[in-house]
């Protein structure tokens, strides 16, 4: 037993396809404002592509409800292919741009640290101690003295070696 296409169940698209003509007559002047609520309310309960062409049949540019065949599927599944491909070279460019944001940072240091002037903060922290076994007289003011001349000369040379880059 062969089914008639107008006995097949309709979709969300097919009815708002409809309804968006409906509309479109009632813009024309071809239904008064209670007739398109009347067809609208119909469209929404439509249940075959039967139900909507009855709905719409007295109007001009009549068509019966869309029947897909393989040339729709084929257009859509081209369509689809071309939003794959969109995305995949969008994801392929913010790769690069991460690539090269990363190459940057690995050539010139972190951005934060290529403006940084001055010793390491490490030696603030030995300046601090010397001051606290000065004070408190501890013994290892000697130590921290040298660590603290050694830690300067490290900045400074680290320093000059960087900027000339």
């Amino acid at each position: 037993m062969t089914t008639d296409r107008n006995d097949l169940r309709i979709g969300d698209a097919e009815r708002e396809q409809t309804m968006a003509a409906l509309r479109e007559h009632f813009a024309q002047g071809r239904l008064t404002h209670e007739e398109l609520d009347e067809r609208l309310e119909r469209t929404l309960s439509a249940k075959t592509g039967r139900d909507l062409a009855q709905i719409t049949i007295d109007l001009p540019g009549h068509q019966p409800t869309p029947q897909y065949g393989m040339d729709d599927w084929r257009a859509s599944m081209t369509a689809h292919r071309y939003q794959v491909e969109a995305m995949r070279q969008a994801h392929k460019g913010m790769r690069q741009a991460h690539r090269e944001v990363r190459r940057q940072w690995n050539h010139h240091g972190h951005p934060w640290r290529h403006h940084h002037r001055g010793p390491h903060p490490f030696v603030g922290v030995l300046f601090g101690l010397m001051v606290l076994s000065l004070i408190f007289g501890l013994g290892i003011f000697k130590v921290l003295f040298v660590l603290f001349v050694g830690g300067m000369v490290f900045s400074l040379i680290h320093r000059r070696f960087h900027s000339r880059r």
